[in-house]
């Protein structure tokens, strides 16, 4: 069996390997003749999956993504050509969760009890703003969940309207595009209600461009009366609308789920479903792919507060501005942007990180975030 994989998918050599012949491609010199003899195309986001590309496959067999989302393949034109496809959904869940957690370290930073008053509604309750809620709510922070395809398909979690999110302290934005239909997602967030949020709340988005109105954010700062914003994906990328990076308090190059562990979970999940598809035993763990922990000096949390505690780990795992500050000051074409993902800089989740502590008790929500401990 050949695999073909785009380059840019890390680990992909140590898992697919065990599958079949593997052999790397640059999505940017990708032609239809080099899939002629190929029976397993592995992509990311940067390759686009149209019936021109696979005008040559007669062979390929299966399809599969190792990004979250999907947009970037043409299912229905799949179908007709009978190939199956999978994606890596979930793969970057909690690099997202915890890149909004950064975020809201930052903004909260110079009053952190405050951040424990605020209400926090999630737009998209699928496996990102799961994993925000279960995150938030172990901070004792109060949230609220809006999903009208979830509540629609029968979750039981308690679902509010997007009116009542609009009235929340903090908005974060999880959800999928959706062009057309009753549960479209284009400018959800458009002229009118973008309108209607105060300058005192704060919107997130860290799912897709197109839920939010550009250029009507744009006009709104232009009058002076915006709420704070937060941004990490952008209408039209790479070619973006860069008059709107300055209004935004923090600003990056779609690279929330741009941790280590995220986008190797996304190569490890198509592992497993080769493995599946094709009834071969799984040989290899997620783990056995990683590099050793982290360790973070983090002695200075003696005798703070729970909110400090946290705020301090988050930051010294991942502190959002040093990327917003990179973005704001590098990136100011589509060849920067598609540079600055491509070239992002090695990011680790809460889980791979040891926390060197003193010798005193440390917040046991430190641990429900997944980080470790050791005393000196």
């Amino acid at each position: 069996m050949k695999i073909l994989y785009e380059d840019s998918m890390p680990y992909a050599e140590h898992f697919f390997s065990k599958v079949g012949e593997c052999q790397a491609y640059s999505s940017q010199t990708l032609t239809p003749e080099a899939l002629q003899d190929v029976d397993v195309l592995l992509v990311r986001s940067t390759t686009k999956v149209t019936e021109k590309l696979l005008s040559k496959a007669h062979k390929l067999k299966y399809v599969a993504t190792a990004t979250a989302g999907s947009d970037h393949l043409d299912k229905p034109m799949l179908a007709r050509k009978s190939i199956p496809w999978g994606s890596a959904a979930g793969c970057n869940a909690i690099a997202v969760a915890e890149y909004v957690l950064s975020c809201l370290m930052t903004e909260y930073a110079s009053d952190l009890p405050s951040l424990l008053t605020k209400t926090v509604g999630i737009v998209g309750a699928g496996h990102v703003g799961s994993q925000l809620d279960k995150r938030l709510k172990l901070l004792g922070i109060n949230t609220k969940l809006c999903d009208p395809p979830l509540h629609a398909s029968g979750d039981h979690r308690e679902f509010v309207s997007i009116d009542e999110i609009c009235e929340c302290d903090i908005i974060s934005l999880h959800v999928p595009f959706v062009a057309t239909g009753e549960y479209s997602t284009k400018h959800m967030f458009d002229s009118k209600r973008l309108t209607q949020l105060k300058e005192s709340q704060l919107l997130i988005n860290a799912c897709r461009g197109e839920v939010i109105d550009n250029q009507a954010a744009k006009t709104l700062f232009e009058s002076g009366k915006a709420m704070r914003l937060n941004m990490d994906v952008w209408e039209n990328e790479p070619t973006i609308d860069f008059e709107l990076v300055p209004h935004c308090r923090i600003g990056t190059a779609h690279i929330a789920g741009h941790s280590l562990e995220g986008k190797a979970r996304g190569t490890y999940f198509l592992y497993q479903q080769l493995c599946e598809r094709f009834q071969l035993p799984q040989k290899l763990s997620f783990e056995s792919c990683l590099p050793n922990a982290d360790v973070i000096e983090m002695s200075q949390l003696e005798g703070k507060s729970e909110i400090e505690q946290v705020s301090a780990a988050i930051l010294a795992t991942y502190n959002v501005m040093d990327d917003s500050q990179g973005f704001k000051k590098q990136v100011k074409s589509a060849a920067d942007f598609v540079y600055s993902r491509k070239h992002y800089a090695i990011r680790r989740e809460f889980a791979s990180v040891t926390l060197k502590t003193g010798n005193f008790p440390v917040s046991e929500a430190l641990y429900g975030l997944g980080f470790n401990t050791i005393h000196k």
